[in-house]
């Protein structure tokens, strides 16, 4: 006779493999929380049994005969892919994390494809469901087939109920107390965040694009007006020599006259939260993807006053600040004239004189910088840069000293550096024709390795400060100081500010009148007439 299983004990095996093997990391920080002890091993084998229960629960209700195998496919192919990150990188795999994936372009994909990628797809994803799709399954008639259903999932309940009970002085912690440990399930949170960013992104009413603004103009004194906005990208503030970093990391502007402000705290720990949100109006505490994207920003309104935009990235995209204003994508060598390895933010500077004589009235530029992308950061610099050595020479970091990531990274800011000393001297060279500013904020920080934590995404409630703390600095050139009070700015320069600020000092800068604008969220102090 064939052997074969039943459909319930497939299921079973199925669940108990994703436990054991791809919850590594779950495991890793229960144990951070609940040491190993004996008096708490019949907990942690409670939540083994509990984890496996509830797989098979979800699994039992979503399948049947004729999915049963593509469904256990799937979840062990996810399974694996997010055991690789979350053991490599220390990250939750939440809806934003998703958000992040499903909007990062091919060529930042490429930086995270790893042998040790491709060996857990192929050993832990792969080779299971092989096995599968090659185990035959008896099922039974549909009444049959009914009631072992209704049995599983029963025993399921109860196994459950037993455990919660049995151990219900740990679980009230757990659950209460220790929320974030449940973000490590693999795969049940993965799934959640990912049905959540479904819902999030494309279940929604039609809704037409909500107008803000509209009283918007130019401030009828005063010349013309031409701001630059650097975008940066996972630069953490305690990285540049400028906020006391022990590394000389900002030599050029240093020289400079710029105005250093060293607390300046992200929206967001990724570039998709972030980047949108630090040219809303909506501020960090009522952001919602949803509501940015239905809702002009602060470009929209800069540019209803009259004045020319414009945005160049070099990043993945402008994540939809951009789609009213011109666009221009500095990612290859159509438009960005320094690439080698990859294009460089410098390219992005690069015919910029020629659109600026072309303007009439006031124009703000908007520059979306590559920056620090990780984990590659040593593709991240032209290799003149390469100050601080040894340097990581892999994407796959867990392989790099700490020294080494390090070392790779601050290159990274080194080039920066370089990046906006000539933004400020194409601003220079400008300054007799306008009132001239660069206003530089990176949208999120980034771990190194910092309590095993590597990149950026951590939800924003747990995140450390390397992912949320960022560099920020502005410089102005004669004719704006004749306009701003930058000596009572610099004097401010230590205080608390966040990306919140930025939707209101874009306004003040470039000198626009609206109802929308406030002058105490405005960074920049403006001399008194």
């Amino acid at each position: 006779m064939q052997f074969k299983l039943t459909s319930s004990r497939l299921i079973v095996i199925v669940a108990l493999f994703l436990v054991c093997v791809d919850n590594i990391s779950f495991f890793k920080h229960v144990l951070e929380v609940y040491e190993f002890s004996l008096s708490n091993i019949g907990f942690l084998l409670s939540l083994g049994v509990v984890l496996t229960a509830v797989i098979t629960l979800l699994v039992t209700l979503l399948s049947s005969r004729y999915t049963l195998k593509l469904l256990l496919i799937t979840l062990v192919l996810i399974a694996s892919l997010s055991n690789y990150f979350m053991n490599t990188y220390n990250v939750i795999l939440d809806d934003t994390m998703i958000q992040n994936a499903m909007e990062t372009n091919i060529n930042e994909s490429m930086d995270l494809l790893t042998w040790k990628l491709i060996a857990y797809f192929f050993f832990l994803g792969i080779l299971p469901s092989l096995l599968i799709y090659r185990v035959p399954v008896a099922y039974g008639s549909f009444k049959e087939e009914v009631w072992g259903k209704t049995k599983c999932i029963a025993l399921m309940i109860l196994i459950s109920l037993v455990m919660l009970f049995s151990f219900n002085r740990f679980y009230t912690s757990f659950f209460r107390e220790n929320k974030p440990l449940r973000y490590y399930t693999n795969p049940t949170f993965c799934l959640y965040s990912t049905g959540k960013y479904i819902y999030n992104t494309f279940y929604k009413k039609e809704t037409t694009l909500k107008q803000i603004g509209l009283d918007a103009k130019r401030a009828e004194n005063g010349g013309r007006k031409l701001t630059i906005v650097v975008v940066g990208e996972a630069a953490r503030a305690n990285r540049f020599s400028l906020n006391g970093y022990e590394r000389q990391t900002n030599p050029l502007l240093e020289k400079e006259e710029i105005v250093n402000f060293s607390k300046v705290y992200s929206c967001g720990t990724s570039t998709a939260i972030s980047v949108p949100c630090m040219f809303s109006m909506l501020e960090r505490k009522n952001y919602s993807d949803k509501e940015a994207k239905a809702t002009e920003n602060v470009l929209d309104i800069v540019k209803r006053s009259g004045a020319s935009v414009l945005w160049r990235d070099n990043n993945s995209d402008s994540k939809g600040v951009a789609l009213r204003v011109a666009y221009q994508d500095y990612r290859s060598s159509q438009n960005n004239t320094l690439c080698d390895e990859e294009c460089r933010d410098e390219g992005m500077l690069v015919g910029l004189q020629e659109y600026v004589d072309a303007q009439k009235g006031d124009v703000v530029i908007v520059l979306h910088q590559m920056g620090n992308h990780g984990p590659a950061y040593y593709k991240r610099y032209p290799k003149n840069f390469e100050k601080f050595t040894p340097v990581c020479q892999t994407n796959q970091v867990e392989k790099c000293t700490s020294e080494e990531i390090g070392n790779a990274y601050d290159n990274v800011i080194l080039y920066t550096d370089y990046f906006l000393s000539k933004t400020i001297a194409f601003l220079k060279q400008n300054d007799k024709n306008f009132q001239t500013a660069m206003i530089y904020m990176a949208d999120h920080g980034e771990s190194l390795g910092e309590k095993g934590l590597y990149l950026h995404g951590i939800p924003y409630f747990m995140a450390p400060d390397e992912q949320t703390h960022v560099g920020a600095l502005m410089w102005f050139g004669e004719k704006s100081k004749e306009r701003i009070d930058v000596q009572t700015v610099r004097q401010k320069a230590g205080e608390e500010y966040s990306h919140d600020n930025l939707f209101h000092t874009i306004l003040g800068v470039m000198g626009v009148q609206t109802a929308l604008y406030d002058q105490t969220k405005d960074i920049l102090i403006y001399q008194k007439k």
